[in-house]
């Protein structure tokens, strides 16, 4: 193949936005000729990574616009160091049912022991079958729903944050919150109630969350609405960050 047909090739790849198959289009021409591939089978396996490339940097988008502090794995999780975990029920929530169902789930045990990471390992593992996902910290949430109450734009606020598939909600209980805060939480939990999932981690037993959002009767609605459709995950072990 002439270099000018080759140059033309790329030039109309690059305006298609064929990027995987720019970059690679060398590659495949020269192992087609080689293996005598037919011209209708090397077409369809051009068009297929193709496929799969713009599919591949989708994802990638997603979990960078999700919020991730960080990305873990279930892969890179030490399951044997916390030999208490209940690997059938991670099992069945890698499955994602739970979405399907919308249903919640509360990594529940004490700092450092993986909760962060699984909860992040459940996030991309939905992105990776299209469900929208995104993560952040309690205190950071609260703060924002607090500045967009002030600002008059509370309804935009809870509008984006109740659109997601799922919402990853970490660190509840880590800093307390006022009774205001405590109301827009509420508000934002009753909203993802049996319409979204939303999975959150904790270091405090549910008796206990009455003294973070300083207030019993909305800390049970709160818990009310969580818990009705629910999976808990409880950790017991050592921390990571120990070892």
């Amino acid at each position: 193949m002439s270099d000018t047909v080759m140059g033309k090739i790329k030039n109309n790849l690059s305006i298609l936005n064929m990027k995987n198959t720019f970059e690679n289009i060398d590659d495949y021409i020269e192992g087609a000729i080689k293996n005598k591939t037919p011209i209708m089978e090397f077409l369809n396996l051009l068009l297929e990574r193709e496929a799969q490339g713009k599919i591949n940097r989708s994802v990638e988008n997603q979990i960078k616009m999700a919020g991730f502090p960080n990305r873990k794995t279930f892969e890179l999780y030490d399951f044997p160091f916390q030999p208490n975990i209940n690997i059938e029920q991670i099992d069945d929530l890698r499955t994602l049912r739970f979405i399907e169902n919308k249903e919640n789930v509360v990594f529940l045990g004490t700092p450092g022991v993986g909760k962060t990471h699984l909860a992040i390992a459940l996030g991309i593992l939905a992105i990776e079958h299209k469900f929208s996902s995104y993560f952040i910290n309690c205190h950071t949430l609260i703060q924002n729903l607090l500045k967009a109450s002030h600002e008059n734009r509370l309804e935009d606020r809870l509008k984006q944050y109740s659109k997601y598939k799922v919402l990853i909600i970490d660190e509840i209980g880590y800093l307390p919150t006022n009774i205001e805060g405590a109301n827009l939480f509420f508000q934002l939990v009753a909203r993802r109630y049996e319409k979204h999932t939303t999975i959150f981690t904790t270091n405090k037993n549910f008796g206990e969350w009455g003294d973070i959002f300083q207030d019993l009767t909305i800390s049970s609605a709160i818990l009310d609405r969580i818990l009705h459709h629910c999976n808990i995950v409880k950790i017991i072990g050592d921390s990571y960050r120990l070892k």
